[in-house]
């Protein structure tokens, strides 16, 4: 097994080979410092760059940052992090080492026949946090449930699309999580989105996560439910 030192190696190299492998460079480096809750103020004042150089790149406005700019990029959300107590650095890296002995990252479920937004929070005695007024005009063709830490780790972006399956009036629900800040900045970032984000057993959710879901227009909705009871009943749709 890996050494936690060898592990944070491999994090850092997993993360700064996404940003090097991505066709939009920019928006991978804004979700990692989105997921690490580092401010564009600060990465720029420990990189030694300008807060609209980051904004620029963030943006895709600015052509590929070099790899002495990816280097010092990962480096800084590494140093930030163990500054306050290493939290971001410990859960992924918990997640990385428990990978190989984990069940599927995501599993893609379809139903028989739509159902509408509301009858799915209703089913999963789901409690709606955001966007309620759009529930009533969805219409979900199935689920997908995923790990959210090792979708993030282990997951390409080219392979996101994946998560859909046939077609992307599906709801994802997140286990996992400990906020929902992870999840939906995933979301956030990508090329597609789901119609509606559930978010299993989270105490205390992260006020970004809340307002990237209204910006969205994506509604979110948490449940206590236990997964034995939430799938056994999406599994009769």
């Amino acid at each position: 097994m890996a050494t936690q030192e060898e592990t944070m190696e491999l994090l850092e190299a997993r993360i700064a080979g996404e940003i090097t492998l991505s066709e939009t460079p920019g928006s991978v480096m804004k979700k990692w410092r989105e997921l690490f809750g580092v401010t564009q103020t600060d990465l720029a004042k420990n990189i030694g760059i300008s807060n609209s150089t980051i904004s620029d790149y963030e943006g895709n406005r600015r052509v590929s940052p070099g790899v002495g700019v990816i280097k010092r990029f990962v480096e800084t959300l590494f140093n930030i992090d163990e500054g306050r107590g290493s939290s971001v650095i410990k859960s992924l890296s918990n997640v990385s080492m428990q990978a190989e002995e984990s069940e599927p990252m995501y599993a893609i479920h379809d139903f028989g026949a739509a159902v509408s937004g509301s009858d799915f929070a209703r089913i999963i005695e789901g409690k709606v946090i955001a966007n309620p007024n759009y529930l009533d005009s969805i219409k979900l063709f199935g689920y997908t449930r995923l790990d959210s830490l090792r979708i993030i780790l282990e997951m390409s972006p080219a392979e996101y699309p994946k998560l859909f399956g046939a077609t992307s009036e599906r709801a994802f629900i997140f286990e996992g999580v400990s906020t929902g800040r992870t999840p939906l900045v995933v979301i956030r970032v990508a090329p597609i989105k789901p119609k509606l984000v559930v978010l299993h057993n989270v105490q205390n959710i992260d006020k970004l996560a809340i307002k990237i879901a209204r910006i969205e227009k994506l509604p979110l909705i948490t449940t206590k439910l236990n997964s034995d009871d939430i799938y056994g009943r999406l599994g009769k749709l």
